[in-house]
């Protein structure tokens, strides 16, 4: 297959990359940087560049941009897509994305498929992607009623071929809502908890769970603030869950309520456990 990648990026290059590598299939892709198709050419993630002739010729396109510029390449492009072309975009947010990519690829005969890698690190561009990126993890798929059965085949396989382990069907509504909580709220807590003024002092007092919580705090604003305000709803819901929880915490702390204390961190404790599948044992 001829496979388009608009966006080089992180996910767009490690999906170039991994195809290169894993599969049979041609890639060529787009970048708004001269500099990174230069270097994706040079690395021999991409057989050429993604430009109007190759785009209509495509069997997969995938846009890996940021929600309101991924929307504006479908619609701008909508016209080039092969009627039997699959399109997906990597968005962490679906409700911005979907309904509006899913009317223009409806208006013009070619499939529309939302889509999320959960795979990533603390660093973004294309010099920071690399093949092994989605190894073992969990794709997203919010297909529309709309979309066909070999169409949505098309892309899991796909998404298989490059090393996702899982294909997780979903709507928008609920994927907006799940990450809310398993992605952008851990982001918002990494940022707030270095800004700590003892953080500046953490050097040879600091661990493992230091570094846990503060992995995901270096990140890129302009993407992370573009996804928290399409997600708003959702994310302020969690944000105020979590000071709600955490506001029992430090009232039993400072009223040195110990009994308090011991059942919120038991609770903690048997959740945990719960989630990991695991019999609580005190």
């Amino acid at each position: 297959m001829k496979i388009g990648i608009a966006g080089l990026g992180l996910i767009g290059g490690s999906f170039a990359k991994a195809i290169k590598k894993y599969t049979c299939h041609e890639v060529y892709g787009h970048d708004i940087s001269e500099d990174v198709l230069r270097r994706a050419e040079f690395d021999h993630a991409i057989d050429g560049r993604l430009n109007g002739d190759v785009l209509s010729r495509c069997d997969i396109i995938i846009v890996a941009l940021y929600p309101a510029d991924t929307v504006s390449y479908i619609k701008e492009n909508a016209s080039r897509f092969p009627k039997e072309a699959v399109v997906m975009d990597c968005c962490g947010v679906k409700e911005a994305v979907v309904p509006e990519a899913e009317k223009i690829a409806e208006e013009h005969g070619f499939a529309f498929i939302g889509g999320h890698p959960m795979a990533g690190i603390e660093f973004s561009g294309f010099e920071h992607s690399r093949c092994s990126l989605f190894q073992n993890a969990s794709m997203i798929l919010t297909p529309t009623p709309r979309v066909r059965p070999d169409a949505l085949d098309k892309a899991r396989n796909l998404c298989l071929s490059v090393g996702f382990s899982k294909i997780q069907i979903s709507t928008p509504e609920e994927h907006d809502r799940m990450i809310a909580f398993t992605s952008q709220l851990a982001h918002v807590v990494s940022s707030a908890y270095v800004k700590s003024d003892a953080a500046l002092s953490h050097k040879g007092f600091s661990a493992g769970s230091y570094r846990d919580m503060t992995r995901v705090a270096r990140l890129n604003e302009h993407m992370w603030t573009e996804l928290f305000l399409d997600n708003a709803h959702y994310l302020a819901s969690e944000i105020d869950g979590l000071i709600s929880r955490l506001s029992q915490y430090r009232d039993a702390i400072k009223s040195g309520n110990r009994e308090e204390i011991m059942r919120l961190l038991r609770e903690g404790s048997e959740r945990k456990m719960l989630l990991d599948g695991e019999e609580y044992m005190p």
